[in-house]
């Protein structure tokens, strides 16, 4: 499985972009958005758009990906990681979130 930065840089370079190219598009240092191909650094929900627009890739998918890496970022040191995301799916369906932000 890849991740996000690895997407990215795989669909910027099929595109045929320089990296300070698609730096520029977004409005970000090349040094930032490098760290964010290599999962250094995490791009903002809006950066991710803006990236899925530039390359033409799938929102949704891309959005997805980025939720996920997310979400691996905070658990994947956790033994209780995997039993806590059956829990949130659960409260999820449920609507509990909802009831959380009110």
């Amino acid at each position: 499985m890849k991740t996000t930065g690895e997407i990215i840089r795989e669909q910027r370079e099929k595109k045929g972009l320089l990296l300070r190219q698609m730096a520029a598009q977004l409005d970000i240092d090349s040094a930032i958005l490098s760290k964010v191909e290599r999962g250094e650094r995490n791009a903002t929900r809006e950066q991710i758009s803006k990236i899925a627009d530039i390359l033409e890739l799938d929102k949704e998918s891309i959005l997805i990906e980025y939720l996920s890496d997310k979400i691996l970022y905070e658990l994947q040191d956790d033994d209780l990681g995997i039993k806590a995301l059956k829990v949130a799916e659960k409260k999820i369906k449920c609507g509990v979130h909802k009831k959380m932000n009110k």
